[in-house]
């Protein structure tokens, strides 16, 4: 069990003032078995004249935030404080039936998971595809443990890991020819990769927390992470980090879940003005432990 901390800050600078809109903020952790909510706080500058939480498609808790101002900056700043407790590969519990790949799901659950077997992407050539089923053994049974955490790991090892401050997310087959990319990049990937093979995966939006940047809150400028989950019979919704290497939730807080990234995105918002008048924006995060 852990306590950890995270203060994530986001400003946008425009080269005059402008009128801001409705903006949309996800980051509540989501409070499970595996992660309590202590504490949350959202601070935001200009004080925005109204803050509305919903809970949407998935379940995520989202903010949405009405400035009804105009300012030159517009500067977002939350606090988390949660209890996490590590889940690791060694206590993954997979049905008897769903060790071996292929493996079928369960009736009643197809429906629901029907949109995350789905693939979302262009694959034409299905590259995706048959990258994928490499790691499926021939001739012999294997392991559907050992097939995704080799799917994971060969992410994490064969490509070049590079931060876009762009905009959206490569396509599967974009990181594929390229072999490098973002975390989003590489969740998205696996999570295309696996579809390919059947299985159910959706996109986590989070935290993740990195020893050698611990004991300050203001040195470092970190991100938000990004990573998928597989759902295995029997251990149920799984996190798989490809950029890192990691199975299971260790050193992983959980935001907000989603069928596809442009879902999960941890902040957006509009302005009244010109692109021209946008004159960048920055973002730090810092996850510490107590």
């Amino acid at each position: 069990m852990t306590i950890f901390s995270v203060r994530h800050v986001t400003s946008y600078r425009y080269f005059r003032e402008v009128a801001l809109g409705e903006h949309r903020v996800m980051f509540r952790p989501r409070d499970s078995f595996d992660q309590r909510l202590i504490d949350a706080s959202l601070t935001i500058d200009p004080k925005p004249h109204r803050v509305r939480w919903i809970h949407d498609a998935f379940g995520n808790c989202v903010a949405l935030v009405d400035i009804a101002s105009s300012a030159r900056e517009l500067r977002f700043e939350t606090r988390i404080t949660l209890d996490h407790t590590p889940q690791l590969a060694l206590d993954f519990q997979i049905d008897n039936a769903a060790l071996t790949y292929p493996f079928s799901y369960d009736a009643d659950e197809v429906p629901d998971l029907a949109p995350a077997i789905q693939r979302h992407y262009p694959d034409s050539n299905d590259e995706i595809g048959r990258w994928a089923r490499q790691f499926v053994r021939c001739g012999q049974p294997t392991e559907t443990g050992h097939l995704l955490m080799t799917l994971c790991y060969a992410i994490s090892e064969s490509f070049s890991y590079r931060r876009r401050l762009e905009h959206g997310t490569q396509t599967p087959v974009q990181t594929l020819s390229l072999r490098s990319g973002s975390c989003r990049d590489f969740a998205l990937l696996m999570m295309e990769a696996v579809r390919s093979l059947g299985l159910a995966a959706r996109f986590v939006t989070g935290y993740i927390y990195v020893a050698d940047r611990d004991g300050s809150t203001t040195l470092g400028g970190g991100s938000t992470h990004a990573w998928c989950q597989v759902y295995l019979p029997g251990a149920g919704w799984t996190e798989f980090d490809p950029t890192n290497g990691i199975v299971g939730n260790r050193d992983l807080i959980r935001v907000a879940v989603a069928r596809d990234p442009r879902q999960a995105v941890p902040l957006s918002g509009s302005y009244d003005g010109s692109l021209a008048d946008f004159d960048g924006m920055t973002v730090q995060v810092n996850v510490t432990t107590q």
